[in-house]
């Protein structure tokens, strides 16, 4: 294993754990810690931040370049994970099964959407 895997491994590793558990502290009423868990959330999503630019340093990659084409991609691909993180909300917290599949299936589309829209057509 080269070294900058092994990085990126691990710091993808913590930053996913507390990114996830900040959300949870966040989200879930009962435990009451949602500014910690907001805190803490953000806290992982640096971490993982970190750890793109770290790898592509590692690996000497050019830096990302920002165009219109990768802003709209990131949109795409936050829009397709919200419809499909509110369709399982629907379908498991809210017991709205169709509505919530609906949505859900809506969200895989759309993320599906997002291999010819970056890798093009051939």
């Amino acid at each position: 294993m080269k070294k900058s895997t092994f990085v990126a491994m691990i710091l993808g590793i913590i930053g996913g754990i507390l990114f996830a558990l900040g959300m949870c502290m966040a989200l879930i009423e009962e435990w009451n810690i949602f500014n910690q868990g907001v805190i803490l959330g953000v806290v992982g999503a640096v971490i993982l931040l970190i750890m793109v630019l770290v790898w592509r340093k590692m690996e000497n990659k050019a830096p990302i370049k920002i165009s219109g084409k990768t802003i709209v991609a990131t949109l795409i691909g936050i829009i397709g994970a919200l419809l499909l993180g509110v369709g399982m909300c629907l379908t498991m917290v809210w017991s709205n099964m169709i509505t919530g599949v609906i949505i859900g299936i809506v969200g895989i589309v759309v993320l599906l959407s997002l291999i010819p829209f970056v890798k093009g057509l051939k």
